[in-house]
């Protein structure tokens, strides 16, 4: 009889933290809370934005462009050939 009062009591606490978690997720001041801390995340992150400081482009014509050799007679090397051989 105690293990099924137990069992009971632990299913009630579990009932009423999922009930009163709820009601306060779902609640007017929740919502509010929420919706004001996002506007102020908006205001914080614009106000950032227009004190950044641009930085100029630096790098211009850094990269430079190697044309690959165009050689006909390149000798193509096969992994498992360099194996074989023992040359």
């Amino acid at each position: 009889m105690i293990k099924e009062l137990k069992y009971l009591f632990f299913i009630l606490i579990i009932c009423f933290f999922f009930f009163f978690t709820l009601k306060y997720y779902f609640s007017d001041s929740n919502k509010k809370n929420s919706y004001r801390s996002l506007k102020e995340t908006d205001y914080k992150i614009i106000n950032f934005s227009k004190n950044l400081m641009l930085l100029n482009s630096d790098t211009d014509n850094v990269a430079v462009y190697v044309q690959q050799n165009k050689k006909k007679n390149k000798k193509n090397f096969n992994f498992w050939k360099l194996i074989d051989t023992n040359d």
